[in-house]
């Protein structure tokens, strides 16, 4: 049995322009001790998602289909309570933005030892021994000092490296990492992606990676999720994936990553048009108006996510195979 298995999956918001289905009929599984990265577009429905294991929608959003079973438990027939003792202790969420996600009139210290002390039922001084420990683990240095530092004290990659603490605080089982690198430099961003590869592996934990980059998750994830109108399009293996797409949409995000041998002031591809307006999905399959390979069948038929190879899925019914 899969650590985490997401079944049919949708979600929608209420707006003041109508309602917008920003996931539709999203499934997936994640096994203890794999990275699964979903990829795509912004407003492809990843972070959505992502917050739909944890039921951090707020008011405006609906999960209006599916199931969300972890360690054997559907989450969707979960009372609050018992979703808030999950929360943080076995599903943790490191999330985008790590300044508007610590408090900033909060130690560092008093927030990596709170889940400790909440969720282990440690006393304060133990909570705050094992956040001394975890801030060690993630490479801070000086971890005894930091622990009555501000986040407003830190660079960015190191106010990351506290988030990636928190997460890890309760050793939890699966963890959600949402674009965890964004806006730190290259350096960084591999430093951060090595640090919680290993650390997850450390703990035998699953890991979610959500982000729009396709060239950071190449060196970490197991198995790739490609995302687009809020549904999977493809998925398999990372290696497979990259090796062989066999989506129009992941063949044009892999078309778009800069290489190294590419011949001296050339453009880079791009994919034609623009992201589909979740309030007007189109007809049919939500890629065609921007897919090369688009047929008539593609502007009338919904594609389902099928098997096209062993363990590599595919929704596309307008053509077979891609070189």
């Amino acid at each position: 049995m899969s650590l985490l298995s997401i079944n049919n999956l949708s979600v929608s918001f209420q707006t003041d322009r109508g309602v917008v289905q920003a996931v539709d009929q999203v499934s997936f599984d994640v096994d203890a001790g794999e990275t699964l990265a979903i990829v795509g577009e912004s407003g492809s429905g990843k972070s959505v998602t992502a917050l739909s294991i944890l039921q951090l929608l707020g008011d405006a959003g609906t999960i209006s289909d599916g199931q969300i079973v972890f360690d054997g438990q559907n989450l969707l027939v979960l009372p609050e309570k018992d979703i808030r003792n999950i929360r943080g202790d076995r599903i943790a969420m490191i999330f985008q933005e790590p300044m508007s996600s610590l408090n900033p009139v909060l130690t560092i210290g008093k927030q990596v030892a709170e889940p400790i002390w909440l969720h282990r039922k440690k006393t304060w001084n133990e909570a705050l021994d094992q956040a001394e420990e975890l801030i060690k683990k993630v490479s801070i240095p000086d971890a005894r000092q930091r622990l009555d530092a501000y986040p407003h004290q830190f660079s960015g990659g190191m106010r990351q490296r506290v988030m990636i603490a928190m997460a890890l605080a309760c050793e939890p089982k699966l963890i959600i990492a949402d674009e965890p690198t964004t806006a730190l430099d290259v350096t960084v961003q591999a430093q951060i992606l090595s640090l919680l590869k290993n650390l997850t592996t450390e703990l035998n934990s699953a890991l979610i990676l959500i982000t729009h980059d396709l060239g950071v998750v190449a060196r970490y994830a197991d198995r790739v999720a490609v995302m687009y109108g809020g549904r999977i399009v493809e998925s398999a293996t990372a290696a497979e994936l990259y090796k062989h797409p066999k989506h129009p949409y992941t063949e044009g995000l892999m078309a778009s990553i800069p290489t190294l041998d590419g011949e001296p002031g050339s453009r880079l591809q791009t994919i034609e048009g623009q992201p589909p307006d979740l309030l007007h999905m189109p007809a049919g399959c939500a890629f065609h108006p921007r897919c090369p390979y688009a047929a008539e069948i593609c502007k009338h038929a919904k594609p389902l996510l099928k098997e096209v190879e062993a363990n590599h899925f595919r929704a596309c019914v307008g053509y077979e195979s891609i070189s």
